[in-house]
């Protein structure tokens, strides 16, 4: 089941949704937060689940918080962009599957272009220079976004993706969205923050999409974000020890 609350019904010109969410190093949320601020992105839509954990946060003014997804908006020149950001993903399959076509039926409602999704990889080490690797659902978005930085060679770099992360771009390829995922080398370590990674993306973004994103207040900006993360990060940490699966070397 799901609460959608529209807080405004923005006329959006070509729209790219660009998704981060908790993951490994929390790569993808990194980024998308630090956008949602740079660009002083404003929030359109939040949804509330009942395939969310059967939890919630404490926040700095000792009350509690549902846990939630958020949409923000930023106008651009050309086209505009989707920010969706989050405190959790589903913790079933069936509810990840379910929220994932949700999302796209938002977005197509909007008329949205494309997607590009965030992540990270997880490794057994700190990585000194994170590599970022891409894959999606065709060849023609994975053009467009080619860098020198970009590794197009993903197959055999990671296992399944597995999170909202892959199957947002697996599942819009059943609807003829283009879509692409951007994953940074981390640290597969619960409470590591993958700050170089997020960087190594964001430079990505800020070339291709003409972001003008202003990348050296990232440092000032990333103790807020590390803050909150690393608090939603313990209080969830219990609910997580359940979870009794095999770990993968990519967790979206």
């Amino acid at each position: 089941m799901f609460r959608i609350i529209q807080i405004s019904k923005p006329q959006l010109k070509n729209p790219i949704l660009i998704e981060g969410l908790p993951g490994i190093g929390n790569v993808g949320k990194i980024c998308v937060d630090f956008m949602i601020d740079n660009l002083e992105a404003k929030k359109f839509l939040e949804i509330y689940s009942t395939y969310f954990p059967s939890s919630v946060f404490v926040n700095e003014n000792n009350l509690v918080d549902l846990p939630k997804m958020e949409f923000f908006y930023k106008r651009l020149k050309n086209q505009d962009l989707i920010l969706l950001s989050g405190d959790v993903q589903p913790i079933e399959e069936v509810g990840c599957y379910e929220l994932c076509n949700k999302i796209l039926d938002i977005f197509k409602k909007v008329k949205g272009k494309e997607i590009i999704t965030l992540g990270g990889i997880g490794l057994s080490k700190i990585p000194p220079d994170p590599k970022v690797y891409c894959t999606a659902n065709n060849k023609n978005i994975i053009k467009k976004y080619k860098t020198q930085n970009l590794n197009t060679k993903i197959f055999g770099v990671v296992g399944p993706i597995i999170g909202m992360t892959g199957l947002l771009i697996g599942l819009a390829e059943q609807r003829k969205i283009p879509a692409i995922t951007l994953l940074a080398q981390t640290f597969a370590h619960p409470t590591y923050i993958g700050i170089k990674g997020s960087r190594e993306i964001l430079e990505i973004l800020d070339k291709k999409l003409n972001l003008n994103l202003d990348l050296n207040s990232l440092n000032k900006e990333i103790k807020n974000i590390e803050r909150e993360i690393k608090l939603k990060t313990q209080q969830f940490t219990t609910f997580k020890k359940k979870d009794k699966k095999q770990e993968t070397s990519y967790i979206g």
